[in-house]
């Protein structure tokens, strides 16, 4: 009896792989409508390039890059994304306060209310966009419309893994706190 137990449960998160590995994140549509700030979770390649081009073509007016690292600056941002400097003058807010997913929402969070902004475009890759959906909507409450456009990737196996057993022990947590 345990062992069917066992198998079962080994079956639902097995099968919950396979759905998590083929419903990742998707781009915004191409008719999404702009808005007020962006917030870019570091973590991958195409993501800052991706949020960069967001404001060069007027669908944020601001943006954030959410877990920066504090030795990391505008020019050497200017340096890696070219034809970027003015635009990262004028519209780019570096921040450094968080170092997890849970922590960028909340970094958001605050730039967001200091900025009375109401709509935000969240970027990251599409292997991390559920998780941290997920994360922002649980901080942000609702506070604000937001819009998923997620950076186009090829994961390895082990990132998905790593990244739906992230998923699913957060989601596990708060359920287990109910």
């Amino acid at each position: 009896m345990i062992a069917r137990l066992g198998a079962l449960l080994l079956l639902f998160y097995a099968l919950g792989f396979v759905l998590f590995a083929f419903t990742l994140g998707k781009p915004a549509p191409a008719d999404a409508a702009a808005t007020d700030a962006a917030v870019v979770v570091t973590g991958g390649p195409g993501r800052i390039e991706h949020a960069v081009d967001i404001l060069k073509h007027h669908q944020a007016r601001r943006l954030l890059v959410a877990g920066v690292d504090p030795s990391v600056t505008k020019p050497d941002l200017a340096r890696r994304i070219p034809g970027s400097r003015a635009t990262l003058a004028c519209c780019v807010d570096l921040g450094s306060e968080s170092v997890d997913t849970r922590s960028n929402g909340e970094e958001a969070a605050r730039w967001l209310a200091r900025h009375n902004y109401k709509s935000v475009r969240l970027i990251t890759s599409d292997w991390h966009m559920r998780r941290a959906r997920y994360e922002f909507e649980k901080v942000l409450g609702g506070k604000y419309a937001l819009t998923t456009d997620a950076v186009r990737t090829e994961p390895t196996f082990v990132t998905l893994f790593a990244e739906y057993n992230k998923y699913l022990l957060r989601r596990l947590a708060v359920w287990a706190d109910l």
